[in-house]
Protein backbone atom coordinates (compact mmCIF):
# COMPACT_ATOMS: atom_id res chain seq x y z
CA UNK A 1 0.00 0.00 0.00
CA UNK A 2 1.38 3.39 -0.99
CA UNK A 3 1.60 6.34 1.41
CA UNK A 4 -1.20 8.06 -0.52
CA UNK A 5 -3.58 5.15 0.04
CA UNK A 6 -2.73 5.11 3.78
CA UNK A 7 -3.44 8.82 4.05
CA UNK A 8 -6.73 8.44 2.19
CA UNK A 9 -7.87 5.75 4.63
CA UNK A 10 -7.31 8.07 7.61
CA UNK A 11 -9.12 11.06 6.10
CA UNK A 12 -12.53 11.76 7.68
CA UNK A 13 -14.17 12.21 4.29
CA UNK A 14 -16.20 9.52 2.58
CA UNK A 15 -15.66 8.20 -0.91
CA UNK A 16 -16.20 10.62 -3.76
CA UNK A 17 -19.83 10.58 -4.82
CA UNK A 18 -20.20 8.89 -8.17
CA UNK A 19 -22.21 10.73 -10.81
CA UNK A 20 -24.42 8.85 -13.29
CA UNK A 21 -22.87 7.99 -16.65
CA UNK A 22 -25.78 9.59 -18.49
CA UNK A 23 -25.67 12.94 -16.71
CA UNK A 24 -24.23 14.64 -19.81
CA UNK A 25 -24.64 14.13 -23.53
CA UNK A 26 -22.58 15.39 -26.45
CA UNK A 27 -24.30 17.22 -29.29
CA UNK A 28 -23.52 15.37 -32.55
CA UNK A 29 -23.32 18.67 -34.48
CA UNK A 30 -21.42 21.17 -32.33
CA UNK A 31 -19.79 18.55 -30.04
CA UNK A 32 -20.65 20.59 -26.94
CA UNK A 33 -21.38 18.73 -23.71
CA UNK A 34 -24.95 19.39 -22.56
CA UNK A 35 -26.55 18.71 -19.22
CA UNK A 36 -29.11 16.00 -19.98
CA UNK A 37 -31.88 17.65 -17.97
CA UNK A 38 -31.46 20.88 -19.94
CA UNK A 39 -31.43 18.92 -23.22
CA UNK A 40 -34.68 17.14 -22.38
CA UNK A 41 -36.33 20.37 -21.25
CA UNK A 42 -35.51 21.74 -24.72
CA UNK A 43 -37.35 18.77 -26.33
CA UNK A 44 -34.04 17.09 -27.27
CA UNK A 45 -32.82 20.19 -29.10
CA UNK A 46 -29.28 21.43 -28.49
CA UNK A 47 -29.44 24.80 -26.66
CA UNK A 48 -26.15 25.88 -28.32
CA UNK A 49 -26.60 25.10 -32.02
CA UNK A 50 -30.34 24.18 -32.25
CA UNK A 51 -29.56 20.68 -33.56
CA UNK A 52 -32.75 18.59 -33.40
CA UNK A 53 -31.84 15.22 -31.93
CA UNK A 54 -33.55 11.98 -32.89
CA UNK A 55 -36.23 10.90 -30.43
CA UNK A 56 -38.33 7.78 -29.88
CA UNK A 57 -42.02 7.24 -30.52
CA UNK A 58 -43.23 7.73 -26.94
CA UNK A 59 -41.39 11.01 -26.49
CA UNK A 60 -42.62 12.26 -29.85
CA UNK A 61 -46.24 11.38 -29.11
CA UNK A 62 -46.11 13.08 -25.71
CA UNK A 63 -44.68 16.24 -27.30
CA UNK A 64 -47.42 16.43 -29.94
CA UNK A 65 -50.60 15.04 -28.35
CA UNK A 66 -52.59 16.27 -25.37
CA UNK A 67 -52.49 14.10 -22.28
CA UNK A 68 -54.75 11.06 -22.21
CA UNK A 69 -54.16 9.82 -25.75
CA UNK A 70 -54.82 6.18 -26.68
CA UNK A 71 -52.10 4.00 -28.19
CA UNK A 72 -53.37 1.92 -31.09
CA UNK A 73 -52.66 -1.83 -30.98
CA UNK A 74 -49.45 -2.94 -32.69
CA UNK A 75 -50.24 -5.19 -35.65
CA UNK A 76 -48.91 -8.73 -35.69
CA UNK A 77 -47.64 -9.98 -39.01
CA UNK A 78 -45.74 -13.03 -40.26
CA UNK A 79 -42.16 -12.60 -39.10
CA UNK A 80 -39.22 -13.50 -41.31
CA UNK A 81 -41.39 -14.65 -44.24
CA UNK A 82 -38.29 -15.08 -46.45
CA UNK A 83 -36.14 -16.78 -43.77
CA UNK A 84 -33.60 -14.05 -44.41
CA UNK A 85 -30.06 -14.23 -43.13
CA UNK A 86 -27.05 -12.03 -43.79
CA UNK A 87 -24.42 -11.64 -41.08
CA UNK A 88 -27.28 -12.36 -38.64
CA UNK A 89 -30.67 -13.99 -38.91
CA UNK A 90 -33.52 -11.55 -39.35
CA UNK A 91 -35.35 -13.00 -36.33
CA UNK A 92 -32.29 -12.26 -34.20
CA UNK A 93 -32.19 -8.67 -35.43
CA UNK A 94 -35.86 -8.27 -34.52
CA UNK A 95 -35.26 -9.69 -31.04
CA UNK A 96 -32.36 -7.30 -30.47
CA UNK A 97 -34.40 -4.31 -31.67
CA UNK A 98 -37.35 -5.20 -29.43
CA UNK A 99 -35.09 -5.70 -26.42
CA UNK A 100 -34.06 -2.04 -26.58
CA UNK A 101 -37.42 -0.58 -27.65
CA UNK A 102 -40.78 -0.48 -25.84
CA UNK A 103 -42.73 -1.10 -29.05
CA UNK A 104 -43.14 -4.12 -31.29
CA UNK A 105 -41.90 -2.46 -34.48
CA UNK A 106 -40.82 0.84 -36.02
CA UNK A 107 -44.24 2.52 -36.41
CA UNK A 108 -46.40 3.49 -33.42
CA UNK A 109 -49.73 5.30 -33.65
CA UNK A 110 -52.10 6.91 -31.17
CA UNK A 111 -55.50 8.58 -31.18
CA UNK A 112 -56.02 11.74 -29.16
CA UNK A 113 -56.08 15.48 -29.58
CA UNK A 114 -53.64 18.26 -30.42
CA UNK A 115 -54.65 21.34 -28.44
CA UNK A 116 -58.18 20.00 -28.42
CA UNK A 117 -58.27 19.08 -32.12
CA UNK A 118 -58.92 15.32 -32.60
CA UNK A 119 -56.19 13.54 -34.54
CA UNK A 120 -54.45 10.26 -35.14
CA UNK A 121 -50.67 10.59 -34.93
CA UNK A 122 -48.31 7.94 -36.30
CA UNK A 123 -44.60 8.03 -35.48
CA UNK A 124 -41.78 6.20 -37.21
CA UNK A 125 -38.94 5.44 -34.80
CA UNK A 126 -35.45 5.45 -36.33
CA UNK A 127 -34.01 3.63 -33.33
CA UNK A 128 -35.92 0.48 -34.36
CA UNK A 129 -33.86 -0.98 -37.22
CA UNK A 130 -33.41 2.45 -38.75
CA UNK A 131 -37.17 2.99 -38.90
CA UNK A 132 -37.22 0.62 -41.87
CA UNK A 133 -40.55 -0.06 -43.55
CA UNK A 134 -41.64 -3.68 -43.41
CA UNK A 135 -45.01 -5.41 -43.28
CA UNK A 136 -45.58 -4.39 -39.65
CA UNK A 137 -44.93 -0.74 -40.48
CA UNK A 138 -47.23 -0.95 -43.48
CA UNK A 139 -50.01 -2.50 -41.40
CA UNK A 140 -49.55 0.06 -38.61
CA UNK A 141 -49.72 2.96 -41.09
CA UNK A 142 -52.85 1.59 -42.77
CA UNK A 143 -54.53 0.88 -39.42
CA UNK A 144 -53.77 4.41 -38.24
CA UNK A 145 -55.21 5.91 -41.44
CA UNK A 146 -58.31 3.72 -41.06
CA UNK A 147 -58.74 4.93 -37.46
CA UNK A 148 -58.62 8.52 -38.74
CA UNK A 149 -61.34 7.62 -41.25
CA UNK A 150 -63.43 5.98 -38.51
CA UNK A 151 -63.01 8.96 -36.17
CA UNK A 152 -63.42 11.42 -39.05
CA UNK A 153 -60.33 13.36 -38.02
CA UNK A 154 -56.94 14.37 -39.37
CA UNK A 155 -53.94 12.04 -39.63
CA UNK A 156 -50.45 13.29 -38.73
CA UNK A 157 -47.53 11.10 -39.74
CA UNK A 158 -44.01 11.73 -38.39
CA UNK A 159 -41.47 9.99 -40.62
CA UNK A 160 -37.90 8.94 -39.82
CA UNK A 161 -36.61 6.00 -41.82
CA UNK A 162 -33.78 4.61 -43.86
CA UNK A 163 -36.23 3.16 -46.37
CA UNK A 164 -37.71 -0.28 -46.99
CA UNK A 165 -36.65 -3.24 -44.85
CA UNK A 166 -34.42 -5.34 -47.07
CA UNK A 167 -34.94 -8.48 -44.98
CA UNK A 168 -38.53 -8.62 -46.23
CA UNK A 169 -37.71 -8.05 -49.89
CA UNK A 170 -40.64 -7.42 -52.23
CA UNK A 171 -43.06 -7.70 -49.29
CA UNK A 172 -41.63 -4.52 -47.82
CA UNK A 173 -41.94 -2.68 -51.15
CA UNK A 174 -45.61 -3.70 -51.35
CA UNK A 175 -46.25 -1.43 -48.35
CA UNK A 176 -45.63 1.61 -50.58
CA UNK A 177 -48.79 1.17 -52.73
CA UNK A 178 -50.80 0.05 -49.68
CA UNK A 179 -49.95 3.25 -47.83
CA UNK A 180 -50.58 5.30 -50.97
CA UNK A 181 -54.10 3.85 -51.24
CA UNK A 182 -54.84 4.88 -47.65
CA UNK A 183 -53.65 8.45 -48.23
CA UNK A 184 -55.98 8.54 -51.24
CA UNK A 185 -58.91 7.42 -49.08
CA UNK A 186 -58.18 10.19 -46.60
CA UNK A 187 -58.19 12.69 -49.44
CA UNK A 188 -61.48 11.37 -50.81
CA UNK A 189 -63.01 11.69 -47.32
CA UNK A 190 -61.84 15.30 -47.11
CA UNK A 191 -59.62 14.58 -44.11
CA UNK A 192 -56.23 16.27 -43.70
CA UNK A 193 -53.09 14.18 -43.97
CA UNK A 194 -50.10 16.10 -42.57
CA UNK A 195 -46.53 14.81 -42.75
CA UNK A 196 -43.75 15.84 -40.37
CA UNK A 197 -40.39 14.97 -41.93
CA UNK A 198 -37.86 14.20 -39.20
CA UNK A 199 -34.19 13.28 -39.56
CA UNK A 200 -33.63 11.16 -41.58
CA UNK A 201 -36.44 10.42 -44.06
CA UNK A 202 -35.10 8.50 -47.03
CA UNK A 203 -35.64 5.64 -49.47
CA UNK A 204 -38.99 4.00 -50.08
CA UNK A 205 -40.67 5.97 -47.31
CA UNK A 206 -39.82 9.22 -49.12
CA UNK A 207 -41.01 7.63 -52.36
CA UNK A 208 -44.45 6.90 -50.90
CA UNK A 209 -46.40 8.23 -47.92
CA UNK A 210 -43.79 10.74 -46.72
CA UNK A 211 -44.35 12.96 -49.76
CA UNK A 212 -48.09 12.50 -50.25
CA UNK A 213 -49.34 14.82 -47.52
CA UNK A 214 -51.60 17.83 -47.88
CA UNK A 215 -48.93 19.75 -45.95
CA UNK A 216 -45.28 18.80 -45.47
CA UNK A 217 -43.46 20.13 -42.42
CA UNK A 218 -39.75 19.47 -41.90
CA UNK A 219 -37.74 19.76 -38.71
CA UNK A 220 -34.67 22.03 -39.01
CA UNK A 221 -31.65 20.30 -40.51
CA UNK A 222 -33.51 17.06 -41.29
CA UNK A 223 -32.02 14.87 -44.03
CA UNK A 224 -34.74 14.20 -46.61
CA UNK A 225 -34.24 12.36 -49.88
CA UNK A 226 -34.53 9.13 -51.82
CA UNK A 227 -31.03 7.99 -52.80
CA UNK A 228 -27.97 8.85 -50.75
CA UNK A 229 -25.84 11.88 -51.59
CA UNK A 230 -22.81 9.75 -52.47
CA UNK A 231 -24.85 7.66 -54.91
CA UNK A 232 -26.29 10.77 -56.58
CA UNK A 233 -22.93 12.46 -56.83
CA UNK A 234 -21.26 9.41 -58.36
CA UNK A 235 -24.15 9.00 -60.80
CA UNK A 236 -24.28 12.56 -62.13
CA UNK A 237 -20.52 13.11 -61.59
CA UNK A 238 -21.06 16.61 -60.27
CA UNK A 239 -20.48 18.28 -56.92
CA UNK A 240 -23.75 18.63 -55.04
CA UNK A 241 -24.69 22.09 -53.70
CA UNK A 242 -24.18 22.93 -50.05
CA UNK A 243 -27.06 21.80 -47.85
CA UNK A 244 -28.38 19.42 -50.50
CA UNK A 245 -31.21 17.18 -49.19
CA UNK A 246 -31.48 19.15 -45.95
CA UNK A 247 -34.81 20.60 -44.82
CA UNK A 248 -33.91 24.21 -45.53
CA UNK A 249 -32.69 23.39 -49.06
CA UNK A 250 -35.89 21.47 -49.84
CA UNK A 251 -38.02 24.31 -48.48
CA UNK A 252 -36.17 26.83 -50.64
CA UNK A 253 -36.80 24.67 -53.72
CA UNK A 254 -40.48 23.97 -52.99
CA UNK A 255 -40.26 20.35 -51.83
CA UNK A 256 -41.59 21.05 -48.33
CA UNK A 257 -44.08 23.67 -47.19
CA UNK A 258 -42.39 24.84 -44.01
CA UNK A 259 -39.48 24.21 -41.66
CA UNK A 260 -40.72 24.30 -38.08
CA UNK A 261 -38.81 24.21 -34.80
CA UNK A 262 -39.80 21.37 -32.51
CA UNK A 263 -41.01 23.74 -29.80
CA UNK A 264 -43.52 25.20 -32.30
CA UNK A 265 -44.62 21.90 -33.83
CA UNK A 266 -47.60 21.24 -31.58
CA UNK A 267 -49.08 24.71 -32.12
CA UNK A 268 -48.46 24.54 -35.87
CA UNK A 269 -50.18 21.16 -36.19
CA UNK A 270 -53.15 22.38 -34.17
CA UNK A 271 -53.55 25.40 -36.45
CA UNK A 272 -53.34 23.25 -39.58
CA UNK A 273 -55.93 20.81 -38.25
CA UNK A 274 -58.25 23.69 -37.48
CA UNK A 275 -57.83 25.11 -40.99
CA UNK A 276 -58.02 21.82 -42.90
CA UNK A 277 -60.36 19.58 -40.93
CA UNK A 278 -63.99 19.35 -42.12
CA UNK A 279 -66.68 20.84 -39.89
CA UNK A 280 -67.55 17.57 -38.13
CA UNK A 281 -63.89 16.93 -37.25
CA UNK A 282 -63.07 20.47 -36.11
Amino acid sequence: MSWLDRVKERLPFGNKRESPDNLWIRCPRCQEMIFRTEYEEKLSVCPRCEHHGRIGADKRLSQILDKGYELLPSPRVVEDPLRFKDSKRYVDRLKAARASNPHHDAFTAAFGAIEGKPAVVGVQDFTFMGGSMGMAVGDAFCNAAQRALDEYCGFVCVTAAGGARMQEGILSLMQMPRATVMTRRLKEAGLPYIVVLADPTTGGVTASYAMLGDVHIAEPGALIGFAGQRVIQETIREQLPEGFQRAEYLHKHGMVDMVTHRKDMRETLAQLLEYLAPAKAA
